[in-house]
């Protein structure tokens, strides 16, 4: 008589208790999708508040939408490539002005970036020394980042009243820098006034993430220079700033992008029609739009923003990218 010995596979296929194919695939799907359905409702919300609305504006750039049509603005006929082409056409007015917008918020974001990142490594650097009195000077540094954006604005507006602000008491009353109290808020001054607040506001988050990055740099590196003989300009160029590389490089971008892209700061300063010499492309675009009426160029100028911004990342990224391949082969 033969006896059949089952095997380990008919084993477990025969016991309920250690099947595990079949029914531990469901579960495990289950765990693996829980996190995106967790996510789906703020990808609903994101989808819901940012691009939604960019592809109406899109839209709306190709139609020549203006207060005739805001009630029902689907019924706005279209206009093809008409609004982008005077936007582009730097021979007419509409697009000389955008032109001379755009060349000023170049200007305002290079300068207002250089400085905010210069001030803010500086004071980082200079925060690493323990001394009496740091924690309160840090959490100083930190106030302009942490006001609301309108609290400390409208300060500045007063500051810089002609009459009784304190910018033209110091300068003009204490220190007699100049012959007479200037206009800072209409004429040439309004650029230097609006990159003062924007430096003043900005700052501070660069010294918050260049004093984060300053936190991985081991000290021995530091302890090694100062044994070979490096001096403090040469710690600084071989070692503090290399290893800020990449903590700069995320910097830089957030920085250009916040400060290119600044509405709250040059309207709560200046309000609705700006001077010409602090005419920075978010309010130009936000006059061609609930100014003058004319949504479809509104759209399309800020279509042509979206771009441009679009291509400056990419370039951007792609530089950096290949600089780190660069350094590291």
């Amino acid at each position: 008589m033969t006896t059949t010995v089952p095997t380990e596979a008919a084993v477990r296929r025969s016991s309920p208790g250690t099947a595990d194919g079949p029914r531990r695939r469901p579960g495990r799907i289950r765990r693996i999708g829980l996190p995106y359905l967790l996510l789906l409702p703020a990808l609903l919300l994101e989808l819901l508040v940012h691009l939604v609305p960019m592809v109406i504006g899109i839209v709306m750039s190709f139609k020549e939408l203006t207060q005739f049509y805001i009630r029902d603005w689907t019924t706005a006929p279209w206009n093809g490539l008409g609004n982008y082409r005077m936007s582009v056409d730097f021979n007419a007015p509409v697009g000389e002005a955008l032109l001379h917008s755009f060349l000023v918020t170049i200007a305002f974001t290079l300068l207002s970036v250089a400085l905010c990142w210069l001030i803010g490594t500086a004071a980082a650097i200079y925060m690493q020394d323990t001394f009496r009195g740091r924690g309160l000077l840090r959490a100083l540094f930190l106030v302009p980042y942490a006001l609301p954006v309108y609290t400390a604005v409208i300060t500045w507006v007063f500051m810089f009243q002609h009459d009784n602000g304190l910018v033209n008491h110091v300068l003009h009353d204490q220190l007699g820098l100049t012959d007479k109290p200037s206009f800072w808020l209409i004429g040439d001054n309004s650029f230097l006034a609006l990159l003062t607040v924007s430096v003043w506001k900005g700052w501070p988050f660069a010294f918050l993430i260049v004093m984060a990055g300053l936190q991985n740099i081991p000290k021995e590196l530091y302890e090694a220079a100062a044994l070979d003989g490096a001096g403090l300009w040469q710690r600084l160029r071989r070692i503090t700033l290399p290893s800020l590389r990449p903590v700069n490089q995320v910097l830089v971008l957030v920085l250009f992008l916040w400060t290119f892209n600044d509405f709250n700061t040059p309207y709560v300063l200046f309000g609705r029609t700006a001077p010409q010499a602090a005419d920075l492309i978010s309010v130009h675009i936000y006059q061609a739009s609930f100014v003058t009426w004319n949504f479809g160029t509104g759209s399309a100028m800020s279509v042509l923003l979206l771009l441009f911004l679009l291509l400056v990342t990419g370039g951007y990224l792609w530089l950096t990218s290949r600089g780190r391949r660069t350094s590291d082969v």
